[in-house]
């Protein structure tokens, strides 16, 4: 779930939650046994240990959506702790009523941290939603955000699988079903997701499966929106539309035309540039002055030829094959894909410490993802094009949000050679022909 200002709402969370866990028992073992240590020797303790494993799998991984990993924010949070000790002070006091005011077994011990982050998280996210929007949100709100967004995530797998659970669909639905219903066609996001099926599917959980739903339980956290349904409605559309806005960042950068058309025309530009052009004229004198600039008089009639490509090796390749192959490309498609780039481009050349899928994006983002001079190595075979950004974000690895950045950042490099190319243009045309 992603809502503005939030960071610890997502998926990632389970891994940040999990890390801190593992780092607080390590510390804790440092500590001698007896009474609960202070707070900054806590926190300085657990700092050490995440910066210690930072490159681990775990510590390395997505933490959610906007490019930070399970380390940053597992960090992030500890030295939050300090600016909310008291999250802390309720940490200790549940061990003494506990364990004594020791610092307890494994277990317990485990289980009081994940309850201490659990409450900071919400804390920060609904702090941070009140910055970024200026409204009041609660920590409390915030957890009801999240079980809005779990019941959705249920109903959405009971409706998938309908026929497995005709009876508690059709109690969801709150009709009897015939064949598969056409609401579990016609819900997409959670922005299709009714208020009323949140009721009911809560309703339906004693029936079927092993405790009350969170709307129908002897706890008084949601009982004013059981009856509710208008807010309830207005907070999955909420959720809805920020995850459709924060999705499709590209539309956000459609302002940016005048940008656009420069580095369109610095593409066009370097494909006149690699293409066999009669003796003489500027465009000869600019590539000669920059063939000079970069690598040095040649003799005439030397060709710079881009050295070869280094061979991945077994493990690189392999590596290479499972991502292609978890995008839905064919194994080899990397391999292929870079065989076929135009060693001499300038384009290449320009952007030559980038990856491939970094290369393709900014293709992709410059002349859309089916511009005819593409080669038939770099298209989808499913679709004829470009892969998607999800699919080259999973090529390379990384997130969506950290291609993009990286793929922002590589456009900008291109459009300061734009301007670079054109101050070019504007002197070489005051030069005289050389005489051949």
């Amino acid at each position: 779930m992603r809502l503005p200002g939030t960071r610890y709402q997502e998926h990632g969370w389970e891994q940040v939650r999990k890390l801190l866990g593992q780092c607080s028992l390590q510390a804790f073992k440092q500590a001698d046994a007896g009474p609960v240590p202070l707070l900054d020797w806590y926190t300085d303790a657990v700092a050490a240990g995440l910066r210690r494993g930072a490159r681990g799998a775990r510590a390395d991984a997505a933490g959610n959506s906007y490019g930070e990993s399970v380390f940053e924010l597992a960090l992030s949070l500890v030295y939050e702790l300090q600016a909310q000790p008291g999250y802390w002070d309720g940490f200790v006091a549940a061990l003494a009523r506990d364990a004594g005011g020791a610092v307890g077994g494994d277990a317990m011990l485990r289980k009081k941290v994940n309850d201490m982050y659990a409450g900071l998280r919400d804390k920060v996210d609904s702090d941070g939603y009140q910055v970024a929007l200026g409204r009041a949100c609660s920590p409390n709100k915030m957890y009801t955000y999240r079980m809005l967004d779990t019941a959705y995530h249920e109903i959405a797998a009971l409706f998938a699988g309908c026929r497995q659970h005709a009876a508690q669909v059709a109690a969801i639905l709150g009709r009897a079903q015939d064949g598969m219903p056409i609401e579990t066609r016609q819900m997409k996001s959670i922005a299709g997701c009714q208020a009323d099926w949140i009721i009911r599917w809560s309703e339906t959980l004693e029936r079927f499966g092993a405790a009350p739903g969170p709307l129908h339980t002897k706890s008084k956290r949601f009982a004013s929106l059981k009856n509710n349904p208008a807010t309830i409605a207005a907070m999955l559309a909420e959720i809805g539309d920020y995850e459709e806005l924060s999705s499709n960042r590209d539309s956000a950068e459609d302002w940016h035309g005048d940008a656009g058309e420069a580095a369109l025309w610095l593409e066009d530009y370097w494909r006149v540039m690699a293409e066999p052009e009669p003796a003489g004229g500027v465009d000869q004198i600019l590539a000669a002055a920059a063939d000079e600039f970069e690598d040095g008089p040649q003799e005439e009639g030397e060709d710079a030829a881009p050295p070869p490509a280094a061979a991945a090796s077994p493990a690189q390749a392999a590596r290479d094959e499972a991502a292609a192959d978890g995008v839905s490309l064919p194994l080899r498609y990397i391999e292929q894909a870079s065989a076929a780039q135009d060693g001499g481009s300038w384009t290449l050349q320009l952007l030559k410490g980038e990856s491939l899928p970094i290369r393709l994006a900014v293709y992709q983002k410059l002349l859309g993802s089916a511009d005819d001079s593409y080669p038939d190595a770099w298209r989808d075979p499913a679709t004829g094009e470009l892969p998607t950004l999800q699919q080259l974000a999973g090529l390379d690895r990384i997130s969506m949000p950290t291609l993009r950045k990286r793929r922002n950042e590589a456009i900008s490099r291109l459009q300061a050679a734009s301007a670079a190319a054109a101050t070019g243009l504007a002197n070489a045309a005051m030069i005289p022909r050389r005489t051949m």
